[in-house]
């Protein structure tokens, strides 16, 4: 359901939503995959923790970092290496100004998405309902 459905309070919508990356020549884009990162490493300090909360390996997340770092002519976080004292990370005032850029663009690009597509959304099937898990008893179990 797009937001302007909800404020109607129309309930039989399908919701028309993009997935923004952001092509900034060749090998060097952000998308929604970096910018999670960077909202991680925020919030924990920490690219493991990043990582582990994402749900991806280290290297990945330290990929993708590396990719951000380089694409632009400031850094996006700056890393310590880890050890007795504890490693860690910290975005720059840039990777904050990142961020909040993108993502302030992102929620102007999905109303505008909402209010564009509607007519075609109203269209779309809605994904079939799944029914709770009901628990399996076995014979023995009784």
């Amino acid at each position: 359901m797009s937001w302007r459905d909800k404020e109607k309070g129309a309930t039989n919508v399908v919701a028309a939503r993009l997935t923004l990356r952001v092509d900034l020549g060749e090998d060097r884009a952000i998308g929604p995959g970096k910018i999670a990162l960077l909202e991680r490493i925020a919030s924990s300090g920490s690219l493991s923790q990043a990582a582990r909360d994402l749900k991806m390996s280290y290297r990945r997340a330290w990929q993708l970092l590396e990719s951000a770092n380089t694409a632009f002519l400031e850094k996006v976080a700056l890393t310590s290496k880890g050890g007795r004292g504890g490693g860690g990370a910290q975005l720059t005032q840039f990777g904050r100004d990142l961020i909040s850029s993108y993502r302030a663009f992102e929620e102007d690009v999905q109303a505008r998405a909402a209010r564009h597509f509607l007519s075609i959304a109203r269209q779309a099937r809605k994904p079939p309902r799944r029914r709770p898990a009901s628990p399996i008893i076995r014979m023995n179990d009784r």
